[in-house]
């Protein structure tokens, strides 16, 4: 799968300004960040990710819920949405699958390899 444009929903601003830094200059896509997963409703459609980077737990629309909302989108609804989330127990996990999500990526996570990992999540 070709990426080129990654969404990142984070309402950490520290975590959203690593995530930019890495995604851009490491895997050289360009990144559109969004701080709640109201605001990755609004600006996802336009922007047209080739995949999601989604925080489980943020305040008022969490990440499932984020995920339902986008999936119910034409324009987003079959984009790969990976999890991102300190939450990493295997029913965990399981629980995001059945939900939809492509993978899910651990926290903290390592911003020399969240490229590498975002592929070999869409990849398998």
């Amino acid at each position: 799968m070709q990426i080129e444009r990654v969404l990142m929903v984070d309402d950490d601003p520290a975590i959203r300004k690593i995530g930019e830094i890495c995604l851009s200059r490491v895997g050289h896509w360009q990144v559109m960040m969004a701080c709640s997963g109201s605001e990755a409703l609004e600006i996802g459609p336009g922007f047209r990710p080739d995949v999601i980077l989604l925080d489980v737990m943020m305040p008022g629309m969490d990440g499932p819920a984020t995920l339902k909302r986008l999936q119910a989108n034409a324009e987003v609804g079959d984009t790969p949405v990976i999890f991102m989330t300190a939450k990493v127990q295997s029913h965990e996990i399981d629980a995001y699958s059945k939900l939809g999500a492509a993978g899910v990526i651990s926290k903290p996570f390592d911003p020399m390899t969240l490229p590498s990992e975002i592929r070999q999540i869409l990849t398998t």
